[in-house]
């Protein structure tokens, strides 16, 4: 996340190091830390080598991996500017301009630049006249939070936030700061394939690994919500996920792809 005296990210260099027990050290151009398959990335603003040579030292691990790029190369090799949909307008926090909604994107995903974050936006937009005027939503695989706060904006009364990574939550979180949704987002840091959140909301937002979707449309608390919005899988992962529905799903209300991303919205509305 960005704190200060960092106002944007330029240049960020990552060190892979194998553990995910690695305390994240105090540093102020730390970034975040990130744990995955038995390994902790620590991403900063410039280059902390003796740091990390020193943490290896004392945690008796091994960096394995590090590199140094443009920030613009970690988002798909994209600006991170202002973008559009529907009614609002998407701006990262540096920008100056007037924006509906202002996020820091981190390194977690969701900056909404990612097609399937932008299918999944294009449609709660497309959808949201069908559902209650203070409706209440489920943020499955939740990044930055840039679904829920835009859930928020339209007019959402209580979205739960979700996410398995410790710096997605704590940069959600902060993004709800940033738009003053608080109040109104509640960040969970959880394995949704080890414990499923409460599902009977009004819409449920899973930009999800279709590996991770198809456990999730084989359990029948999952199918509790009015209005489903599904994305995070290629056009060969449907297959998968059709045979994994139930016997009676909610009729499918949209399929469409952008850039060999789907998106599905099922429901009732």
């Amino acid at each position: 996340m960005l704190k200060p005296p960092y106002t944007r990210y330029d240049r960020i260099y990552t060190y892979h190091v194998d553990g995910s027990t690695l305390p994240a050290p105090y540093d102020p151009d730390l970034i975040g830390t990130w744990e995955e398959d038995d390994k902790t990335i620590l991403i900063f603003h410039r280059p902390k080598d003796e740091l990390v040579r020193e943490l290896c030292r004392k945690h008796s691990c091994r960096l394995f991996y590090q590199a140094d790029l443009d920030y613009a190369d970690w988002e798909m090799g994209r600006e991170v500017v202002p973008f559009t949909v529907g009614p609002l307008t998407i701006a990262p926090v540096w920008d100056p301009g007037e924006a509906d909604i202002r996020i820091d994107p981190s390194v977690v995903f969701g900056n909404g630049f990612h097609p399937s974050t932008r299918l999944c936006l294009q449609s709660l937009v497309n959808y949201r006249t069908g559902l209650p005027q203070n409706f209440t939503g489920l943020d499955l695989g939740c990044g930055t939070g840039l679904l829920s706060i835009a859930a928020v904006r339209l007019g959402g009364s209580s979205v739960m936030a979700v996410d398995h990574n410790s710096l997605a939550c704590a940069v959600a979180q902060q993004n709800g700061a940033y738009n003053n949704a608080v109040d109104n987002i509640h960040v969970k840091c959880m394995d949704i394939r080890q414990e499923l959140p409460a599902t009977g909301v009004d819409v449920i937002m899973a930009n999800l690994h279709h590996e991770l979707l198809a456990e999730l449309f084989r359990e029948p608390a999952f199918w509790q919500a009015g209005l489903y919005i599904i994305s995070g899988f290629m056009p060969g992962g449907e297959e998968q996920l059709l045979a994994s529905l139930p016997a009676a799903p909610p009729p499918f209300l949209d399929r469409r792809r952008l850039d060999k991303w789907c998106v599905w919205v099922l429901g009732h509305v």
